[in-house]
Formats: structure tokens, C-alpha cells, sequence
């Protein structure tokens, strides 16, 4: 029996273990490279560099999301067609998404360099922090069109097959970025920049080897024509990709407008601009890592899902969300009741000079992150609509949590001042996991007995 056909056949849990959890270690590892950055830069330069690179981090998070836009689209794209049994249109999905993600990634970094100092400090960059921000930037920003190909390529291996090799891929440039981070910050002294260096090294090291994969891809051969963009199969990759895109570039949105916000009512309070700035760093980058675990689960399932769903096992389909909906609220509630028992360890872990700056990180990190599973499991359903080609649902679900999220974000400091900004985020969890009911119940009652979804045109 095939690869791909173990995907129809083979016990679930056991699959899903085999994908998601390398998925998982792929997303937390590349979440690492900011992190590490944010650890050692926080211990070695102080509080206001990790404030820096926090306004750096929006830029970076488009260029995420647009990597996830394609690489998953195409994921999905490819596991349904392979599910079809349509061998013939793989390299044309792969090769289209390919470039697909390397011209956009270009016009990015256009962008960012022609917008300069300018644009950081539109994002949140103050008088203290925008030096170090367009320093640490303006290295990171040139290998952003590589990193973003090997991002959307780690979908694509995923759904070939190989989750192991793009989990390897990723842990490789993250060893490098480990060990380059110390030596460029405390033995070269090469600061801020070092960290940005040390970064990008690994990066370009993970690129590398995603593209040395194409070479040997278990269920398609690539030629140079495969990397023409083919607008036929873009249009279905686009589709299918626009829940990941949304999620990222809410992220994008909900941190410029909080570094905004978290300036105004800063400057309004006795902790000032830069310590609300730098402890949101923090807790987002502590958001992103479970978020990471609960979209590790949801994506690595998503070859499975696609599969079972190309081939007409609705069944198979339905136990997979549920046991992936399982897996998802349980991490997720284990890591939300460590942020709340021992939020001091993980405060102090990104480095913690001032006792004024430690008492405002602890109390917002817990408000915060306190309903973190109702988030997990929400961009959970998202991603498993995606999977099965209902776009516009998926969409929508996407959208959802961030949207209210903004909302109370401007709203609820209006009347609790700072401390508002931070509390908004459960009273969007609340209404969202709420909302999301009916939207799944809807779309599970549909997959048990509807037809097969064409894959360019996702159902709503």
C-alpha cells in the first residue's frame, strides 16, 4: 500500500500523531527564530530592544501570512487532487505557488525599504525604540522573499508526505539561529544587528533544504515549465489559502493597533510608552507558540482531511475533527494554566530589569491569555474547513475572533484605560467560540451528506 493511501485507510490517531505532531514542531521551531531573538536580545540589550523588534515583528507576520496564503492552499489543493487520484496537476499546483509566493515576497521587501523609518514608526516604533527597530529590519527584510518560499514549501512537503523532513528542515536553521544569536550579542557584540544576522543565517540554511526536496518529492516531478504561474491553478490554491492569509493579517492589524494604543494609554499611566510595548511583546510571542500548537494540529491533519474528502470518506472526515477539536482544548488548557500558576518564569525568561516592568508583564499576561483555549479551538475549525474546501465558511471563522478582538481593543480601554487593552482579548474569545457553534454544527450536518465540493470552487 502506498503513502497516500494509507491516508484512507490507516487508524487515525496514529496518523495524526505522524503529522501533526512534526507540523506542530515546524511552526513552534520557526516561531522560535523571533524568539530566540526576543530571549537573548531581552537578557543581552535590555527591555526596550525586545520592543523593538516587536515593531518589526508586524512586517514580518504579512510576510507569514502571505507564505501561509499559498503554502496552504496548495497544501490543501495538492492532498485533495491526490485524494482524486490527479496525479497530472500537481506540478503545476506546486510550481505556481512557488513563485506565486517568491514575487509577492519581493514586492514586500520593495516596500518595506522604500517606507523606511517612516513606516516603522506608523507601526508603533518610538523616539527610543525606532533606531534599534530599522537596524534589526533592514537585515531582516532581505532574506524575507527565501524565508517566506521555505515556509509555504513546508506546507507542500507536509501534504507530500514528508512532515518529518520539513519538521528537519526547520529545526536545522533554528540550531544555527540558536548558536548564532549568543556568539553575535555576547561574544561579537554586533548588538541588535547580530540578532538579525543570526536569523536570517538560519533561514536561508531551511530554504535550502526545502527546495532541495522538491528534487525528490514522493507524488510529483517538477520541470522548468512547472514554475510558469498558471492562473487556473492559483485561482483554486487562493481560495483554499484565504482562512490562513486572514489569521495572519488580523495579527498584523490587532499588533499595530495595540503598539498604537498600548503608546497613547502608556504615556497616560505610571508605566509609561515602553514597558506596555515591550510586555505585549511577551505575551504574544507566548500566544503564538500555543497558537502555533493548535494550528500545527489543525494543519497537519489537513493531508488527511483532504484526502478523505477527495476519495468521499465522510466519516472518516467527521471522527478526524473531533479527535483533532480533542487533542486541541487539551494542550491548549495545560498551557494556559501554566501562564496563570507561573506567569514570573515566563516574564522573566525574556529578560526583566525592572520591578515596575515584571508587576505590569505578570498581571497582563494572565488577563490576556486566560481563554486561550476557546482560541485554539476556533482557528481549529477554521483550518479544518479550509481542509475540505469550504472556503468562505473558513473564512469567515478566521476573521471572526480578530474582528471582535479589534473591536474591544478600541472599545473596552476606553473605560478600564490601559489595562482594557488586555482584557479585550477574552471578551472576544467568549463571543467568537459562541458564534463559531452554529457555524460548525451547520457545516458537519452538510459533510455527512452532501457531494463532492469542486476544489476550485469551495463551498460556503
Amino acid at each position: 500500500m502506498n503513502d497516500s493511501a494509507i491516508l484512507g485507510s490507516g487508524k487515525l490517531s496514529s496518523l495524526l500523531a505522524k503529522f501533526a505532531v512534526p507540523c506542530i514542531f515546524s511552526l513552534i521551531i520557526s516561531c522560535l527564530y523571533n524568539i530566540a531573538d526576543q530571549i537573548f536580545v531581552g537578557q543581552g540589550i535590555g527591555y526596550e530592544a525586545n520592543a523593538a523588534t516587536g515593531v518589526v515583528f508586524p512586517i514580518t507576520v504579512i510576510g507569514w501570512g502571505i507564505s501561509l496564503f499559498f503554502g496552504d492552499g496548495g497544501a490543501a489543493m495538492l492532498s485533495m487532487k491526490m485524494g482524486e487520484n490527479d496525479r497530472k496537476s500537481l506540478p503545476a499546483i506546486v510550481g505556481s505557488t512557488v513563485m506565486a509566493i517568491l514575487i509577492t515576497g519581493l514586492v514586500l521587501i520593495a516596500l518595506c525599504y522604500l517606507g523606511g523609518t517612516g513606516l516603522l514608526t506608523v507601526i508603533g516604533a518610538t523616539e527610543a525604540t525606532l533606531p534599534m527597530a530599522w537596524s534589526y529590519g533592514v537585515i531582516i527584510f532581505a532574506m524575507m522573499p527565501l524565508a517566506m518560499v521555505q515556509n509555504g514549501l513546508a506546507s507542500i512537503i507536509r501534504a507530500d508526505g514528508s512532515p518529518e523532513y520539513a519538521m528537519g528542515a526547520m529545526i536545522v536553521g533554528a540550531v544555527i539561529n540558536l548558536i548564532g544569536d549568543p556568539l553575535t550579542i555576547f561574544v561579537f557584540h554586533w548588538g541588535i544587528q547580530g540578532a538579525a544576522i543570526a536569523t536570517i543565517a538560519g533561514q536561508f540554511v531551511s530554504f535550502l533544504l526545502c527546495i532541495g526536496y522538491l528534487f525528490r518529492a514522493k507524488n510529483f516531478r517538477l520541470s522548468w515549465p512547472s514554475f510558469l504561474p498558471k492562473w487556473h491553478s492559483l485561482t483554486g490554491v487562493m481560495m483554499l489559502g484565504t482562512s490562513s492569509l486572514i489569521t495572519q493579517l488580523s495579527i498584523v492589524v490587532i499588533t499595530i493597533l495595540n503598539n498604537i494604543l498600548l503608546v497613547h494609554y502608556g504615556a497616560l499611566s505610571a508605566y509609561g510608552s515602553d514597558i506596555p510595548l515591550a510586555a505585549f511583546v511577551v505575551l504574544m510571542k507566548l500566544f503564538q507558540i500555543v497558537l502555533n500548537i493548535a494550528i500545527g494540529l489543525a494543519a497537519g491533519a489537513q493531508p488527511i482531511v483532504g484526502y478523505n474528502y477527495g476519495s468521499g470518506k465522510r466519516d472518516r472526515v467527521t471522527d478526524l475533527f473531533w479527535l483533532v477539536m480533542a487533542w486541541t482544548f487539551g494542550l491548549s488548557l495545560v498551557c494556559t494554566l501554566a501562564f496563570e500558576f507561573f506567569p514570573l518564569f515566563f516574564v522573566q525568561l525574556f529578560g526583566a530589569s525592572s520591578k515596575l516592568y515584571v508587576e505590569f508583564a505578570c498581571s497582563c499576561l494572565r488577563i490576556y491569555l486566560c481563554l486561550l483555549p476557546l482560541t485554539c479551538v476556533q482557528k481549529g475549525c477554521a483550518i479544518f474547513l479550509q481542509s475540505i474546501g469550504h472556503g468562505k465558511s473558513s473564512a469567515f471563522l478566521a476573521v471572526l475572533r480578530d474582528g471582535l478582538l479589534i473591536v474591544f481593543t478600541l472599545v473596552v480601554p476606553m473605560f478600564l484605560g490601559l489595562e482594557g487593552i488586555f482584557w479585550a482579548a477574552p471578551c472576544a474569545d467568549v463571543i467568537a467560540f459562541a458564534l463559531t457553534i452554529p457555524v460548525m454544527q451547520t457545516s458537519l450536518k452538510k459533510l455527512k451528506g452532501d457531494a463532492r465540493v469542486p476544489v476550485t470552487q469551495p463551498a460556503a
